[in-house]
């Protein structure tokens, strides 16, 4: 069988375009193994998943574990010119030559990088092994919330070697424009983040799970708690939403602030969270509220060209929606007649939305009978030949025969 190594600079455990893509790969007749980071005590080294999916974990060394504890005692430590941040420095490299040796021995057909911290390291694994490349670019990270101190490293590393790939990938069309025009390359072939179609009838797990007693329509905002989604107006404006529970299902760096803020607010009894869930139950935490809301904001280039994974499973799910209004979110809701859409950053706006939707239930279930219809041509599998087609022209393949 032919070979495919995947790279993530992550710990393989909730990557759920990774996991598609594997599959995806695995059941068309290739051999796939994601390369991925191993905390001892937290993930396994090693692991073959139900579809035959391995999974090989590269621990970090020592040093990252003493170069953590350090970093915990001393808050400044990741400060400029700290000598943590050599520390942090020497670390990455460290892990990055051990997934770059385990790669490179794997021969691999193909190598799969998945976003742009690993694209280097397999760069140089299919130097070193013969084999071809593909580049995923989940975000468009050069003007990315959070990367801003990177930014160049980043154009340098895309524009160095996103031309020399044998396949670049990315999440929407927009972004597809961007990098061919940026790095004078073909457009990149687009695979949005949809997720796996399945029957998603509702259910009462959120108000069941968290004891809720009025029957409010329950309005879920699914994801990471960063800065630039939405999620601090999202809980002002909520305040002068009454009759309605919001429900925010992840984790993240603004967990804790937000918590404070819905105190602070006295939203306590109408605001809830929940931690991450498993992929694998997430459908069923979303189909069990009334209304998906995506409020992420104009922060940066990466968000304005998003289309967003949870857009895709609000629809799955059967939920109207209500997001703001950026090229990919727009061409959505309007082609399947899904929702509402807002300016980005106005509150006023978002609460007139939440507002209608919640006062008008026919409203709500028109919308919700589109996503049911949307819901079969906006997911995964009606993707799947595209990524399976690339695979083909790279491995030599006949495209019938895998």
């Amino acid at each position: 069988m032919t070979r495919i190594a995947m790279l993530v600079w992550n710990e393989f455990r909730n990557d759920a375009r990774v996991l598609k893509q594997a599959q995806t790969l695995q059941s068309a007749g290739y051999l796939v193994t994601v390369f991925a980071l191993h905390t001892p005590g937290v993930t396994r080294s090693k692991e073959t998943l139900m579809d035959g999916t391995r999974v090989v974990r590269v621990a970090r060394r020592p040093l990252w574990r003493w170069r953590r504890v350090k970093a915990q005692q001393s808050p400044s430590a990741s400060a400029a010119g700290n000598p943590m941040t050599v520390l942090r420095v020497v670390a990455r490299l460290w892990t990055h030559i051990g997934l770059i040796a385990r790669i490179a021995g794997h021969r691999a057909t193909v190598i799969h990088a998945h976003d742009v911290n690993t694209l280097p390291s397999a760069w140089l694994a299919a130097r070193l092994s013969g084999a071809k490349l593909v580049y995923d670019a989940h975000e468009l990270s050069t003007s990315r919330e959070g990367y801003g101190r990177y930014r160049k490293w980043v154009a340098l590393i895309e524009r160095t070697l996103m031309p020399r790939t044998d396949g670049n990938i990315t999440t929407t069309e927009t972004r597809a424009k961007f990098f061919a025009r940026a790095y004078a390359i073909a457009r990149p072939q687009v695979l949005q983040n949809r997720p796996r179609f399945s029957n998603s009838p509702p259910t009462q797990r959120i108000r069941n799970e968290l004891g809720l007693l009025q029957p409010w329509p329950i309005i879920v905002y699914q994801g990471g708690l960063q800065q630039g989604r939405g999620l601090e107006r999202l809980l002002r404006v909520a305040a002068r939403v009454p009759d309605a529970y919001f429900v925010l299902i992840g984790g993240g760096k603004l967990c804790m602030p937000l918590m404070t803020l819905c105190n602070e607010l006295g939203l306590a009894e109408r605001v809830h969270f929940i931690p991450v869930v498993p992929l694998a139950d997430l459908p069923s935490y979303t189909a069990s509220a009334d209304i998906g809301v995506q409020p992420i904001e104009n922060t940066c280039l990466n968000h304005f060209t998003t289309d967003s994974n949870k857009l895709f499973e609000y629809v799955i799910a059967g939920l109207p929606v209500i997001a703001t209004d950026f090229p990919e979110i727009r061409r959505i809701v309007r082609a399947h007649d899904i929702g509402l859409l807002v300016p980005a950053g106005d509150d006023v706006q978002l609460q007139t939305a939440l507002t209608r939707l919640l006062g008008d239930p026919a409203l709500r279930r028109r919308y919700a009978s589109n996503t049911l219809i949307a819901a079969r041509y906006l997911n995964w599998e009606q993707q799947e030949a595209e990524l399976v087609g690339l695979y083909h022209r790279l491995a030599g393949k006949d495209q019938g025969h895998p």
